[in-house]
Formats: structure tokens, sequence, C-alpha cells
């Protein structure tokens, strides 16, 4: 069986519009690529036509992952959401052990993204914080080995 994957309404509708963009314009797209390339004549030599048909395996490729996507998603209903435990959909504040403030919004792995405080549920920290509640200290092991402490000052639901 295929694992589920967990996200909110907006990753839902992120994956929905990509899926669009690419079944009706860029499928559009690269077929016009294709058809012009042709025209340059000898296939076997012609690197219009084997970029082309790249981009349009890659089109595909990346067209199945999102149904799949779609097809094992569970959407979190935010109305099922609390402020008493940390879940996919919450917004947490944490303190470090050196006194660090940190705030992330923990979010399905297809929503992630670090470098904007969306942490993966699957994520060692995302992974760690789940469940948890306010003053709860979690000691988290890093892929790298070392370990981090965090208290959990706040969670709330997350704007995304």
């Amino acid at each position: 069986m295929e694992k589920e994957i967990v996200m909110t309404y907006a990753g839902l509708r992120a994956i929905e519009e990509e899926l669009e963009m690419l079944k009706t314009v860029k499928r559009k797209e690269v077929a016009e690529k294709i058809k012009i390339a042709r025209g340059y004549g000898d296939l076997s030599e012609n690197s219009e036509y084997d970029e082309a048909k790249n981009e349009q395996g890659m089109v595909e490729g990346r067209i199945a992952l999102l149904e799949k996507m779609l097809k094992h998603a569970r959407v979190i209903d935010e109305d099922d959401l609390t402020n008493d435990a940390v879940s996919v959909g919450s917004h947490v504040k944490l303190r470090d052990e050196d006194g660090e403030l940190e705030e992330y919004d923990i979010t399905g792995s297809t929503e992630a993204d670090p470098l904007s405080g969306k942490i993966s549920d699957e994520s060692p920290v995302g992974a760690a914080l789940i469940g948890h509640a306010v003053g709860d200290k979690v000691e988290i092991t890093l892929p790298n080995g070392a370990t981090i402490c965090y208290e959990v000052l706040d969670i709330s639901r997350s704007a995304i």
C-alpha cells in the first residue's frame, strides 16, 4: 500500500494548480517545440528535437508524480487542528538550549521549504515535535549525529 501524503488545503491547491498548468499549457508548448524541431530535418542529428523530447519526458514525469501525490493525499482538516499539541498545520515557537528563539510551520513533505521556516513532519525536527505540547522539552538527534533540545513555547495554527 502506498504511503499517504499529508498536506494542507493550500498544499493541495498548489499541486492541483501546477498539474493543471502542466497539462494545459506546458504540454502544448512542448508539443509545439517538437513540431518545429521536426521541421529541421534529420532527427538523428537534431539537438533541438532531442532537447524538446527530453523536456516532454520531464513534463510527463512531473504530471505522473503530481497525479500520484493527489491520489494518496490526506488533507488536514483545519477545523480539527488544536493548539494543544504540535501537528501538521501547526506554527510552533521554540527556544533552544542557548536561549535562541525559532519559529516553524509544520507541513507535509510536499510543502516543506526550510529556508522559509516550513519544515516537514517527516524531517528530524518536525517528526520529533509532533504530539508535544507547550512547555515540553524535546531532544532531537540531527542527521549529523548532534543533538539539540527545544522547549515548546507556543503552538498556533499555521498561516499556510
